[in-house]
């Protein structure tokens, strides 16, 4: 199995967009350069970045510093929490020079005064208290009588943080209109690079990775400490995200400012403009081919199924020179064992990958091509494939397994459908043979999708379904056995005790007579404790949502309730899902309950006026 870290190994041809962007930083006329990665969680960003910053600390005289956006998220003011961990790292004389000791003390003394706004204390304090320290980028505004009101900082700060803080720091501003004297961001920019014009480097870069984990207001404060503070010349910031999460992020911060308009578009341009100005150039991660994806999965399973670390790189050095040579093609099986030589190695290999290989172009469909839900799924699959095995399993198929789950990841919805079809006939889902013989086209004859299969009537779908093995003459029981943990409806549908099981199997024949249906339900479903009752209401809702048509259904719900068993919410659930499926007969049969049942009043009327 494989983990979900970031890593420097490059199963993805990754490292062209890292050396792309390595170029972008190279060209000095470039500068300053603010560049954001983008792409959905899971794409391969911090892949990229790790790759990236690996190859900006091979160059002479360039100082690379990579952050976790997330690690600022609990901070109390995110702009001084990134601007301090900044200044940290000049703090080491090997690679910045004991020159600059006094600037970074300088600068440090100006964000921590920055944090005291974020303590609660008003804007009017920040400078106050600066001055006292002689942090002189926030001071302009204040008279030098300021001095006299207090003996140490932390004593102004005391007086500061009282009632009337206002009040006791009205006394000491001078009234101004200069505004070049409030310039507190332009102070502190000159003093940043005034610092790295004393260092001993000639570039820096700093990477921001998981920006998009961050809340609204903590991303734009990152963004904005460095274009306020940070964006200076030989600087070049790269930022990891999501740009769907910055975007809102943008509209999270700035709903006040945003134009309340009908004109869509207006706003987009808004949220837009303000985006390009905080990042210049943005570099979006393509999604993944079929070719790339089958390649990919290849190299995991190398990965974790050579024994030898040795055999290991040799594919990853094929690999490699393989890429430069074809973009384009698939990595394939055939190319791992030129690799490795030794044919006896890539025997439990090779069992792994033709599987994985020949439905890949459907994972990466249904997966959207995403690098981190392809490993998740093939971490599911490796762990459901040991559950198998564990629990003894007979005639277990790792191909059905893969195809059910591919289902599962891509339309929940339908596998589950999937699921109440084959667990109301033994475990094999009729329905499938129809679908099957309109996707593989079988037949001469044209059939079409009609409106109970409609739903399945999807181009990835269809493309699922006529792939091999065909699943409408296979048992799933034990296949949905094993992937139970992610069926929604798993306490009622799954996990069903065997004697709920059994007595709805009693009560299912047609023709019953209601006098021994109520017998039954008297002397086995009552004597039954409260959850097993709920499990066999739960387990009959299901068989109306998978036989909308069969009247014993909704014919043993009537019984039970004239028997006094609480079951009208579960069957409401049932009567709505059942929508416009719902026999005519089951309308009038309920008007019995409308006087004494308010739920079935209302859902008569609405059904009566067509809204259902």
């Amino acid at each position: 199995m494989w983990t979900d870290n970031t890593t420097d190994k490059d199963f993805l041809g990754f490292d062209v967009h890292a050396n792309l962007i390595k170029e972008l930083i190279k060209d000095e006329k470039m500068l300053p350069l603010t560049i954001g990665l983008f792409g959905d969680w899971g794409s391969g960003k911090s892949s990229i970045l790790e790759v990236l910053k690996k190859e900006i600390e091979k160059e002479p005289k360039t100082a690379c510093l990579y952050f976790n956006g997330w690690v600022f998220e609990g901070y109390d003011d995110a702009k001084a929490a990134l601007l301090e961990t900044i200044l940290k790292e000049f703090e080491d004389e090997k690679k910045f020079g004991a020159e600059i000791k006094d600037d970074i003390k300088k600068l440090f003394k100006s964000v921590k005064w920055m944090r005291v706004i974020g303590f609660g204390i008003k804007n009017i304090a920040l400078p106050a208290a600066a001055y006292m320290t002689g942090g002189l980028s926030l001071i302009p505004q204040l008279a030098n009588g300021l001095k006299d009101a207090a003996e140490t900082p932390d004593e102004l700060v005391a007086k500061i943080k009282g009632h009337d803080t206002e009040g006791f720091l009205k006394q000491f501003v001078k009234e101004s209109e200069d505004t070049d004297n409030f310039d507190v961001v332009r102070k502190f920019r000159n003093d940043f690079e005034e610092l790295l014009k004393k260092s001993k480097i000639d570039k820096l870069v700093i990477i921001i990775d998981d920006l998009d984990r961050c809340l609204p207001d903590r991303i734009i404060d990152n963004l904005e400490a460095i274009k306020l503070f940070l964006n200076v010349k030989n600087t070049a910031f790269i930022i990891g995200a999501d740009p769907r999460i910055v975007r809102h992020a943008i509209e999270y911060r700035y709903k006040d400012k945003i134009i309340d308009t009908n004109a869509e578009n207006t706003n987009d341009r808004i949220v837009n403009d303000y985006l390009e100005k905080l990042i210049q150039i943005p570099y979006s991660l393509p999604k993944l081919s079929d070719s790339e994806v089958e390649t990919y999965i290849t190299l995991l399973f190398c990965e974790n199924d050579l024994v030898s670390a040795d055999d290991f790189n040799k594919v990853l050095e094929a690999f490699k020179k393989f890429r430069e040579e074809e973009r384009y093609s698939v990595f394939d099986f055939a190319k791992v064992k030129d690799a490795v030589g030794d044919a006896s190695k890539t025997e439990r290999l090779e069992q792994n990958v033709s599987l994985i290989a020949k439905l890949s172009p459907i994972i990466s469909e249904s997966l959207y091509g995403n690098p981190r839900q392809i490993k998740r799924f093939l971490n599911t699959f490796m762990l459901r494939k040991k559950l198998a095995t564990v629990a003894h399993i007979k005639d277990f198929r790792d191909d059905i397994l893969a195809k059910l789950m591919i289902l599962e990841y891509a339309e929940p919805k339908l596998f589950e459908i999937l699921y109440n079809w084959q667990i109301s006939n033994q475990g094999i889902a009729t329905q499938l043979e129809k679908l099957e013989e309109i996707c593989c086209k079988k037949s001469d004859v044209q059939l079409t999708f009609t409106d109970d299969l409609k739903e399945w009537n999807k181009p990835k779908i269809v493309n699922w379904m006529s792939s091999e093995p065909l699943l409408s003459k296979i048992d799933l029981r034990d296949y949905y056995w094993i992937s139970r943990d992610k069926l929604s409806s798993m306490q009622s549908n799954l996990l069903v005790p065997p004697v709920v099981k059994s007595l709805m199997t009693k009560l299912e024949p047609d023709g019953m007579a209601e006098k021994l249906t109520i017998k039954i339900l008297n002397e086995e479903l009552k004597v039954l404790n409260g959850n097993y009752q709920s499990a066999f209401f739960s387990l009959l809702k299901q068989r109306i949502i998978t036989e909308p048509d069969k009247n014993r259904y909704y014919e043993l719900f009537n019984i039970a309730l004239r028997a006094g068993f609480d079951c009208k919410s579960v069957y409401v659930e049932a009567l709505t899902s059942a929508g416009r499926k719902l026999p005519p007969a089951v309308i009038e049969s309920l008007k019995e309950f409308t006087g004494t049942h308010a739920e079935f009043n209302q859902f008569v009327k609405i059904k009566q006026k067509g809204k259902i």
